[in-house]
């Protein structure tokens, strides 16, 4: 008997977009900074674990862009959220705005290279990549100019409903198995 797995990648686009909607809701200044509380379990939870296992589950599919792309970003939302919450305890020092602008900067290189590789893909993460390597690069910039912090926060809020929309794409698509939503 052959083993059948669910295709995880709408899981993963969920926990990534639903994580990164929130987050620059706040960004955008839509709703206080004080809120940024709930995005840290938040992205530690559903955009870090729920993304890292849906790359796991990619490693199983044999799907190498997959498994980078969910691992890497639910290890990302990990890191932010312990970076955060070790700031706020006092157990390291607040990352200064330049160490922040490297790591969102190192991000936008490796989002940036995962980009090229959607355009053998669809159109749809072609938009989630895209979209994300260039709110990582206005993130950082957006470190020194509250302008561009709020900018990216509008940028981020694109890139999160074009994750939502894929991951509902493909849900849709495959439980009523033809296509319904476009990819």
């Amino acid at each position: 008997m052959e083993e059948k797995i669910a295709n995880p990648a709408p899981l993963g686009l969920a926990a990534f977009g639903l994580t990164t909607l929130v987050l620059n809701i706040v960004n955008a200044g839509i709703i206080p900074a004080e809120s940024l509380g709930m995005v840290l379990p938040l992205g530690i939870f559903y955009g870090g674990m729920a993304q890292f296992v849906a790359g796991m589950w990619e490693f199983k599919k044999g799907n190498t862009f997959g498994s980078t792309a969910f691992s890497s970003f639910g290890a990302f939302w990990i890191a932010l959220g312990t970076m955060v919450l070790l700031e706020n305890n006092g157990t390291i020092a607040s990352v200064p705005k330049e160490g922040m602008a490297v790591f969102l900067i190192a991000w936008g290189i490796f989002t940036a290279y995962m980009f090229i590789g959607t355009l053998k893909l669809t159109r749809t993460l072609q938009t989630v990549f895209i979209t994300l390597t260039i709110l990582f690069f206005l993130l950082a910039a957006g470190e020194f100019n509250t302008t561009i912090h709020k900018i990216a926060g509008y940028e981020g809020i694109l890139c999160a409903v074009s994750a939502l929309y894929t991951s509902a794409a493909i849900v849709i698509n495959e439980t009523w198995g033809r296509d319904v939503l476009p990819l």
